[in-house]
């Protein structure tokens, strides 16, 4: 089987905050084309910086790159700002969810789609929206604050897929949520990408980002420690270990990984 082009590359990216914290240190990956890629790290591993690197936010925190590529489609993301990054087809779900509280979820996913000009793709976006999400619909004259953590979560995820992203960048969805609604965002992040979008997803439950991801990365202090499928990660002992918590011969059982390998970057 031919290997999917991917649709973005990282390659050898240095970011640093005031010119003197490193936050990434020459880190190289990429989102093939259609696949979901996840990023697993403790906190301070460089996992927003990455995010805010690619959407094209990372100067709004003062953060600078020294060097590097950040390419979608082989297009420089890094001479772009974060409103034509979004044009260009990334769009990023933020940490925290950082809904309009006072709008009601109708306005909250029109504010999604305020770039897109053609009606005829906004009407698109929004029934797949409310497809994904039948409860938006049930409550689209609600106001978004009035809305449950998992529904807001929702409502961000929504919102980003208004303008029909080629990329959708996914900030700690999971963050504060209740495990069966964890469970459900795992669910809806796989069904995007059936439809078609690819994914990169930065998490910390690392249980539900191997479960729903092709591909995956580890970051530590601004490396890369691991990468591979997200199948072989699950099942390696440093990973069950330090983000899944039981041992690794439990995995094991539960996904094949015979015939694959990890890659390591030692520098």
């Amino acid at each position: 089987m031919r290997a999917r082009r991917p649709v973005l590359t990282v390659q050898d990216l240095r970011v640093t905050y005031g010119g003197a914290v490193q936050a990434l240190r020459g880190i190289s990956m990429e989102v093939p084309d259609g696949k979901v890629v996840a990023v697993l790290g403790s906190n301070g591993a460089g996992k927003s910086t990455l995010l805010r690197t690619v959407s094209g936010t990372l100067k709004l925190h003062r953060g600078r790159v020294e060097s590097g590529s950040v390419r979608l489609d082989g297009t420089d993301l890094l001479a772009r700002d974060a409103a034509q990054t979004v044009r260009s087809g990334v769009v990023q779900v933020p940490e925290g969810r950082r809904i309009f509280g006072r709008l009601t979820v109708e306005e909250n996913l029109r504010a999604g789609a305020m770039g897109n000009r053609d009606r005829a793709a906004r009407a698109a976006a929004q029934a797949r929206v409310h497809e994904l999400f039948p409860v938006l619909k049930e409550r689209s004259s609600q106001r978004g604050g009035l809305l449950s953590g998992g529904e807001q979560q929702m409502l961000a995820i929504g919102r980003a897929l208004m303008a029909s992203p080629k990329l959708l960048l996914l900030d700690e969805p999971s963050l504060g949520l209740a495990p069966r609604v964890i469970g459900q965002i795992g669910e809806v992040i796989a069904e995007i990408n059936r439809q078609g979008t690819s994914v990169l997803l930065v998490e910390q439950n690392a249980t539900m980002a191997l479960g729903v991801a092709d591909l995956a990365y580890v970051l530590d202090v601004g490396e890369v420690s691991l990468s591979g499928e997200a199948g072989v990660l699950a099942g390696t002992d440093e990973v069950q270990r330090l983000y899944l918590g039981h041992d690794a011969d439990h995995q094991r059982g539960r996904r094949a990984t015979s015939g694959r390998t990890l890659s390591r970057w030692t520098a």
